[in-house]
């Protein structure tokens, strides 16, 4: 009887656990346009790095993949799930910027030409070690092996268009922003923009870039005749260029607290403590990211 409870209680655990090793879940937000959306956390054991959206593209000819995952083992799912759902080979690997959660799935993706703006290349090779070893700290050594060593096939200055057969989608390579390596992809079909880390809904944008530089850009991408828009975190949204209200808003609010800082002679640790502090409602992984985003905008404006 002992035996037969532990053999059940073992059986249920299992049955119970996510299933790491099945094809990704992905929604079809419009035709052809294949999102799965990550969960808004730092990575961690229990979501096993998944937490930035990613997505494809099916055209008559292949398919345009945005963005990897934040695991070899990420990337390998969502290989899977495109051949559940098409026929097409991936013929390209779009990458929106450089950080882990979107680019260590690109190891599944060997022999698929591998495209990001011009900075990626160079901006990816000076913290891949540090990405790397991150990772094996957050989700172990085994999460962390056969990461791919950095590839861009075809960088990107200003706009690239690509035809996927009957389906042109348009690459723009933006100024310094969320990082100095941003890139959107735009399917001109169905007017569906995948913004990458341009744009955060729920999850507090992160500033690893210039949030002065992110404010202009927000108003650039506010002019791009989109539908819909697919963010690098959050749900996919219908709302277009109204998602981009609230994170126009944190990071006004971002630059207008850090200056009225600076120009009354405070501290750094008095910007921490107080700028923005408004916004912690309205957002997931405030107390994560606001520290650091006053931290760079600080040093960013401190000068000005």
């Amino acid at each position: 009887m002992g035996v037969r409870l532990i053999l059940a209680a073992i059986l249920s655990v299992a049955a119970a656990a996510p299933a790491w090793s099945e094809p990704l879940a992905v929604t079809e937000i419009a035709p052809g346009i294949f999102v799965h959306q990550g969960v808004i956390a730092e990575p961690a054991p229990d979501n096993r790095g998944d937490t930035a959206n990613i997505g494809f593209i099916v055209g008559g000819s292949g398919v345009a993949v945005i963005d990897t995952g934040g695991t070899p083992e990420l990337g390998r799912r969502l290989r899977e799930t495109i051949a559940a759902r098409t026929d097409k080979p991936p013929v390209v690997v779009i990458n929106t910027h450089m950080h882990p959660d979107h680019v260590f799935g690109n190891a599944a993706f060997e022999g698929v030409p591998i495209i990001g703006h011009a900075n990626l290349r160079d901006a990816l090779a000076a913290r891949i070690e540090v990405y790397r070893r991150r990772l094996a700290d957050e989700l172990g050594a085994e999460a962390a092996a056969g990461i791919a060593p950095v590839r861009v096939d075809r960088p990107v200055g200003e706009e690239v268009r690509i035809d996927l057969g009957d389906r042109v989608i348009v690459l723009t390579a933006h100024p310094t922003a969320h990082t100095n390596n941003d890139l959107t992809v735009f399917d001109r079909q169905t007017g569906t923009l995948f913004t990458g880390d341009l744009l955060f809904l729920d999850h507090l944008p992160a500033v690893d870039g210039s949030a002065v530089g992110w404010l202009r850009v927000i108003d650039a991408l506010g002019r791009i005749p989109a539908v819909r828009a697919v963010p690098g975190h959050g749900p996919a949204a219908v709302d277009w260029p109204g998602a981009l209200d609230p994170e126009r808003r944190y990071l006004t609010t971002l630059v207008e607290g850090v200056r009225r800082v600076l120009k009354a002679g405070g501290s750094i640790q008095e910007a921490v403590a107080h700028v923005a502090e408004d916004e912690r409602d309205r957002w997931l992984l405030f107390d994560v990211y606001n520290p650091r985003n006053v931290t760079a905008t600080f040093a960013e404006l401190e000068w000005e």
